[in-house]
């Protein structure tokens, strides 16, 4: 499903504070959409000094949902402070917001912490993909549903990728194809394009030991990958933080 890109310059114009950047997440940056999903706006914004050393400090999160043409919006920020530390983490989570592909709103600062990110990355990520995963295969195997089922290999292969090249890369179809994953995604992804929460028809212990063996693939991968066991990037985060806090 191709991505249709939503008109936000009147959001990000609205709020009060400023933001780094503006992306897409969630399905239409996994690259499995369905025509009924909400749309995942994540990014940054900054506090301004008095919200931070003053008596009353300013929302670390901020989260707005809204519906535009019968799509319903969903747009969650965090101050930088909050998302620099979350950098610091073996968290994929932010990463992939960071650096999706598909975005909304940018800045210099945006662009500065894209180049930062590479010194975020660390061998312990996997940790990351594979607790992702696990949960989901638990609620795919409650549910019977497409979208967990998908999210499981879309958290193996993230993973997978990330220990073998050091690159964030989350869009399913291009995973699948750069590491062999089954051939039935593809019939998967599009089963799931014509609803949000349509369920697998197959028994589902098909899909079990392609699970365990991907989980399997991403153990060996995190043993065999070049990178590091810690980040490096937190004197650039420092800097970054403390130019826009005093806007130096």
């Amino acid at each position: 499903m191709s991505y249709e890109v939503p008109d936000v310059a009147d959001v990000v114009a609205e709020q009060p504070r400023p933001l780094l950047f503006v992306t897409v997440s969630g399905a239409h940056l996994y690259g499995f959409p369905s025509r009924d999903s909400d749309i995942d706006l994540r990014g940054v914004h900054v506090l301004p000094v008095e919200e931070v050393v003053g008596l009353r400090h300013g929302p670390e999160t901020v989260e707005r949902m809204w519906v535009r043409d019968g799509v319903e919006l969903d747009l969650v920020t965090h101050d930088v402070l909050k998302f620099c530390r979350l950098l610091l983490r073996p968290n994929g989570y932010v990463l992939e917001q960071l650096l999706s592909p598909l975005v909304e709103h940018t800045t210099p600062a945006h662009r500065r912490l894209c180049a930062i990110a590479p010194r975020c990355l660390t061998r312990w990520h996997a940790r990351h993909y594979r607790g992702f995963a696990r949960n989901q295969w638990r609620l795919f195997e409650r549910t019977g549903e497409l979208k967990p089922l998908l999210y499981t290999f879309r958290a193996l292969l993230t993973g997978v990728h990330l220990m073998r090249t050091g690159e964030v890369l989350a869009n399913l179809p291009r995973l699948a194809e750069a590491h062999g994953g089954p051939a039935y995604l593809s019939d998967l992804v599009t089963a799931k394009a014509l609803g949000e929460h349509r369920r697998v028809e197959e028994d589902p212990a098909r899909f079990a030991a392609d699970v365990e063996r991907w989980h399997e693939v991403l153990d060996d991968a995190h043993q065999r990958t070049a990178l590091p066991a810690a980040p490096t990037a937190e004197p650039e985060l420092q800097d970054l933080l403390l130019d826009l806090r005093l806007g130096r």
